[in-house]
């Protein structure tokens, strides 16, 4: 009897019961799903540990410091400046109401949609010596040379700064967004009777439940910053992204793959400090009671100050480049829009629709084979497996080519021994192997929309299925889809834009002859032809609009209590 007490006795709120894990077809599918999209990462690690005759030491004795140093200057910066740009203008159109709200709460995610490297081209050729503004400034003046005046130099480092801060804010403002839309009415009712006015209760109440939506969005977007790589290398910024590249093209390849492996083990060490930091706090509502937001209506000066902080992102990040882009456009619309283009334009769609439903199918097959078996090895495969988004494209895409070869070679080796019949490459030089390095390296994008989605579906669900007698695709496919759709078209999208921008393992992984939107505007703008690239680059923004939109409606919806109207 002491014994049946003992197993019914429910555990106390500190004991952590383990689960011992389940391996079946599903999981088994998972963990070779996982490990499969973790071979570039496991490639690149392996060929770190190759000899490098001795580059890796004149490395460090010549360029390295200034890669360091220029990194974690351009890391921290950029960290500065999404902070800024994302997290106060989410909590104004979240919870305050003043003229033109409506049209901020999505307009903020447009500059989502614009390269990094597009912006940089607009704004050199804005701001250079021989551009508008300056020419403007020494006709108003009467300067007539350099010496003249001072103005900044938007080919730098600060320059480069600036640019990312204004495309990548929208990561931080996405998230942050959706966790203040998704707050309880109560806590900040509760703050107001204690006395606290509306910016007290944002930086006691509301901004500390935010943290971790805060925390995901700025790793994402200093990710997106540590693998750029067409911004700095257009700004002659050499960072550890540029001097990775330089050095696997052009001098060795295993002291780039530990070059790669150092920055990655830069971005992990951040991470894990971060989570540290807050190892024993939690950020859960303590009450299930919603109701629409009441929203702080403000008056006098500081309405204004609200327009003018959420409007001087869209204006910087987003009308301004738009504008450039489309005046080029439609001064050289008949000799751009011609079959090259329709090409590029469905290459592009065709590349980004694949990865972003490829994508989201094995996000969402490994989070639920985590789901359904609970242990620690899938998920730490599916965390492993989500970490391609903190290595640049350049090297991932390489490290994407050891493990398709080898696919290749084994298929033509069976096919010879079977059949007399040599297949040669089937997957290497392919649209699939861009697809395999663009699932690699959005695949964080993905699973972190899923798995925060799923992940707020009650257990409970999955008993009452199972006792209706559905086995596990049964339960996915009718009871978690339609539940977790939001984040599902959350990810879609996030790794449809990304992948319409992404740049360098484009270059490196098309096959031959083969251009996208994305490679034909960086090689016009690369060659100082800003004319002709604008198309491209118009057409890419234009394409992003859409799906942005879309995702903005999604977390506006999302909000238990929502009503239309």
């Amino acid at each position: 009897m002491a014994a049946l007490e003992e197993t019914q006795r429910p555990p106390g709120p500190l004991v952590r019961r383990w689960r011992r894990p389940r391996f079946d077809a599903w999981t088994a599918g998972a963990v070779v799903l996982a490990l499969v999209v973790a071979s570039p990462i496991v490639a690149v690690f392996a060929m770190a540990l190759a000899s490098d005759e001795g580059v890796w030491r004149h490395l460090v004795s010549t360029v390295m410091p200034e890669y360091l140093y220029n990194t974690f200057r351009l890391f921290f910066g950029v960290a500065i400046g999404v902070l800024l740009a994302g997290v106060g203008p989410a909590w104004l159109v979240s919870m305050c109401r003043f003229p033109g709200r409506n049209v901020f709460e999505w307009a903020l995610l447009l500059p989502l949609a614009v390269p990094a490297y597009v912006i940089a081209f607009v704004y050199t050729d804005l701001l250079e010596y021989a551009g508008p503004v300056q020419v403007a400034l020494r006709s108003l003046f009467g300067w007539t040379s350099a010496r003249d005046y001072w103005f900044p130099d938007i080919r730098s480092l600060d320059g480069a700064i600036a640019m990312m801060s204004l495309v990548f804010y929208p990561y931080v403002y996405l998230l942050t967004r959706a966790a203040f839309v998704s707050q309880s009415v109560c806590l900040l009712e509760a703050s107001r009777v204690l006395g606290r006015g509306p910016w007290r209760s944002f930086f006691t109440v509301a901004l500390p439940l935010a943290r971790p939506a805060i925390v995901a969005g700025l790793s994402l977007a200093l990710m997106e910053t540590l693998a750029d790589f067409g911004t700095v290398e257009y700004f002659a910024v050499d960072t550890f992204t540029t001097g990775i590249y330089r050095v696997w093209l052009d001098v060795n390849e295993p002291a780039a793959a530990q070059m790669a492996a150092t920055l990655f083990v830069l971005v992990l060490a951040l991470i894990w400090i971060e989570r540290r930091s807050r190892r024993d706090q939690r950020y859960h509502q303590t009450t299930t009671r919603y109701r629409e937001l009441p929203g702080y209506r403000l008056a006098g000066w500081r309405k204004w100050a609200a327009v003018a902080v959420c409007a001087l992102p869209i204006l910087l990040g987003f009308a301004v480049p738009a504008v450039v882009l489309g005046d080029h456009a439609w001064a050289n619309l008949a000799r751009g829009l011609d079959a090259r283009f329709v090409t590029d334009l469905w290459n592009s769609l065709m590349l980004a629709g694949l990865a972003g439903v490829v994508c989201i199918a094995a996000a969402v097959f490994l989070a639920y084979g985590v789901r359904l078996n609970g242990g620690r090895l899938l998920a730490g495969l599916t965390r492993f497996a989500s970490i391609g988004y903190a290595i640049p494209g350049s090297v991932l895409a390489v490290g994407a080519v050891p493990p398709l070869a080898r696919l290749d070679h084994a298929i033509d080796a069976a096919m010879e021994a079977s059949f007399g019949i040599s297949t040669g490459l089937i997957f290497s030089g392919t649209v699939a192997a861009l697809i395999f390095a663009y699932v690699v390296r959005f695949m964080a994008l993905a699973n972190g929309a899923v798995d925060s989605a799923l992940t707020r579906v009650t257990p409970s669900m999955d008993g009452a299925a199972r006792s209706l007698g559905a086995g596990p695709a049964g339960t996915l496919l009718r009871v978690h889809l339609p539940l977790i759709r939001g984040g599902v078209l959350a990810g879609a999208t996030l790794v449809f834009v990304e992948v319409l921008k992404e740049l360098p393992a484009t270059i490196l992984l098309r096959p031959f002859n083969f251009q996208t939107l994305a490679t034909r505007a960086y090689e016009y703008a690369s060659d100082e032809r800003i004319a002709e690239a604008a198309l491209p680059a118009l057409t890419i923004v234009l394409a992003g609009i859409i799906p942005v939109i879309i995702l903005s409606r999604a977390i506006r919806k999302s909000r238990p209590g929502h009503r239309e109207g």
